[in-house]
């Protein structure tokens, strides 16, 4: 290796480093033990949360009754047990079933040609010889022409179903009496930790009488299932091969 290309082999080293950050350092220090799971928190603390905001309806006047046993605002004549309140808890049904197929085929191609000549311009013509080049001729003096074809397909087949359930937490009550849920739940097996993450906005009315509401009824409904650890590792590509997709034109 030529004292040349040293410097470069040696940038190239600390991007490589740099790239790989502090993420390769903790996946080292951890190496030969179990992924950690992740610490209860309020979600409402944590960086770049920003309470909801939706549209709302104008503010109906309460009406009381005399003497009545109903309590106004009350779903049911009896206590009712579902989540209603900041920080009360519900569950939320996932069914996912997901089945798409889309094929696409394209496929385009032009042809261009052009040509021109000059036979008789006053008798000028015979003079182009001592202005261009020796072999000129007159009656062909410009021929272009241009090819272009492109061709492209592509295939999505997918089929995706998730059956689960998770505890949700009110975080916070919109004007009209919409909740805003957060739920995560972390399960370990082995060296494999599985992720499910649910967030939304759920309607008093669509939460059933056992407390459980089902994840097509989640407005703005934000689901992620995922895991980490040494298999999900594994089936990620190297940073360097990331880095390369990005960068790399073809």
């Amino acid at each position: 290796m030529s004292k040349r290309h040293a410097p470069r082999l040696l940038s190239l080293g600390v991007l490589a480093l740099s790239l790989a950050g502090c993420g390769a350092a903790d996946r080292l220090a951890n190496v030969g033990k179990q992924p950690s799971l992740s610490a209860i928190e309020n979600p409402t603390t944590q960086p770049g949360y920003k309470p909801v905001q939706m549209p709302m309806p104008e503010v109906m006047p309460v009406s009381y009754q005399p003497n009545s046993l109903w309590q106004s605002g009350a779903t049911g004549f009896f206590k009712d047990p579902r989540a209603k309140r900041v920080g009360d808890l519900l569950t939320v049904r996932v069914q996912i079933t997901d089945k798409a197929e889309i094929e696409n085929s394209t496929k385009r191609s032009r042809s261009n040609s052009e040509q021109s000549g000059v036979d008789n311009l006053l008798g000028f013509e015979t003079k182009l010889s001592k202005v261009l080049p020796n072999a000129v001729d007159p009656s062909n003096l410009i021929k272009a022409g241009s090819t272009a074809s492109s061709e492209g397909a592509g295939s999505v087949d997918r089929k995706e179903t998730l059956t689960t359930n998770v505890a949700a937490v009110v975080t916070q009550v919109l004007p009209n009496g919409a909740l805003v849920i957060e739920g995560k739940q972390e399960i370990r097996v082995n060296f494999e930790v599985r992720e499910l993450i649910v967030a939304g906005i759920v309607r008093t009315e669509d939460i059933d009488a056992d407390n459980t509401i089902a994840s097509e009824k989640i407005a703005q409904a934000r689901i992620a299932y995922g895991g980490r650890g040494q298999i999900t590792d594994v089936q990620q590509p190297r940073y360097g091969q990331q880095v390369m997709d990005v960068l790399l034109p073809f």
